[in-house]
């Protein structure tokens, strides 16, 4: 894991000014914040910049206005959601660099909190246009990097500042970056990773890197429909991408090699219907799924087996549900797993760190979401982590 500074790193800071990089994008509806989520993240590193005397400079996109202005799309949308949560007033400034910004810094008193518009507003944003990151960190004196949700992106305000200033990762940034460098960067062994969702295309590039880092390889979803398939297994009217069959094998082979047991499920939740507790519901043998039938969570065998796996591990990490959770009963499978990983968390014997909305979605459902060791609300980002590559924006802060 490359070594980056943190808040702790930075001296007296009264009246300098930190341009700090948030994630700001929050869900809205009728003009107010339908999730607050990003915005509790940042907080605390708002709070201890202001706290500690600096002028606090928040920098944030807002949807995709690709490079051209938009009302509807300016921070001011979120100024009060976000002052809301912090408790603070802050000043929106309708720039990002240039005399309007300068004159605003003026105003704004020592541990004051302003926010910029939208760095998306402008083209050299997404460009990572270096005379643009030059243009904003002309006003600070610091950055700081608190989105690791947006660090997959090279953006100017992302990366560029980064090399422009002295560069630091906010409170948020450390805490995921610890979190993720104790799963997969330097975990303690037996490493399990539980891996789900509906298609594998979307998770191939994922699954080719854990094979070689974890010793078991849990596929749910639809994903493992595939790899049943790849397996010879008639999996009937099952979502399934048969296309990928020759890549699911491959995965497994890899898994072989590597000494990395891959886990599918044998026993089956199937029904001929999609839909909330369908009559032609029924429990079966993997290689007993008619041809009219859709497996549509693992059974409650394949639950349990996976409880004893995970009995035997240290860490977890997990992106995406075992089967179609959002609709019942094929919640069961995903609901036990949650319920379990947070008890093997509370009595210390694992580390679970778990990513992705649907696996969010699913941890909140069990009631369980501050049971496990971390929860990334990155996205993109956490899967891209996951695929072993390298992001710009994390890399940026090492450099």
């Amino acid at each position: 894991m490359s070594t980056f500074k943190t808040l702790d790193d930075l001296g007296d800071i009264t009246g300098k000014v930190a341009l700090v990089r948030v994630d700001l994008n929050l869900p809205m509806k009728d003009g107010s914040a339908t999730d607050l989520t990003r915005a509790e993240a940042v907080k605390p590193t708002i709070l201890e910049l202001s706290e500690r005397g600096a002028k606090v400079l928040l920098l944030a996109h807002f949807g995709r206005p690709k490079g051209q202005r938009s009302s509807v799309l300016s921070t001011s949308m979120v100024v009060g959601d976000v002052e809301g949560v912090i408790g603070k007033e802050i000043m929106f400034i309708p720039e990002v660099a240039g005399p309007v910004v300068e004159q605003s810094i003026g105003i704004l008193r020592n541990g004051d909190v302003g926010l910029l518009d939208n760095t998306r507003f402008w083209p050299g944003e997404e460009a990572n246009d270096p005379n643009f990151a030059q243009a904003i960190a002309a006003h600070g004196d610091f950055y700081v990097n608190d989105a690791f949700s947006a660090a997959h992106r090279a953006h100017a305000t992302t990366e560029g500042l980064a090399h422009q200033l002295p560069a630091f990762a906010g409170r948020a940034m450390e805490a995921e970056l610890k979190a993720l460098d104790a799963a997969l960067g330097n975990p303690e062994a037996p490493v399990a990773a539980v891996v789900g969702g509906a298609k594998v295309s979307t998770k191939l590039a994922v699954l080719e890197n854990l094979v070689g880092r974890v010793q078991h390889l849990i596929i749910g979803g639809g994903m493992a429909n595939t790899f049943l398939a790849a397996r010879g297994v008639d999996v009937g009217k099952s979502l399934c991408e048969r296309d990928l069959a020759d890549r699911a094998s491959r995965i497994m082979d890899e898994a072989d090699h590597a000494g990395c047991t891959v886990h599918l499920p044998y026993d089956v939740v199937v029904a001929r219907e999609f839909a909330e507790n369908p009559e032609s519901l029924r429990t079966c043998n993997v290689h007993e799924v008619a041809g009219d039938e859709m497996i549509l969570d693992i059974g409650p065998q394949a639950t349990e087996a996976l409880a004893d796996v995970l009995k035997t591990c240290r860490t977890l990490v997990w992106n995406g549900p075992l089967g179609a959770f959002e609709t019942e009963p094929f919640d069961a499978a995903t609901m036990a797993l949650a319920r379990h990983v947070a008890a093997l968390t509370q009595e210390g014997s694992l580390v679970s760190v778990a990513g992705g909305g649907d696996t969010l979605a699913a941890l909140a459902q069990a009631g369980v979401t501050g049971d496990v060791t971390y929860v990334s609300t990155a996205g993109g980002a956490f899967l891209e982590w996951m695929e072993g590559k390298e992001l710009p924006g994390v890399a940026a802060l090492g450099a």
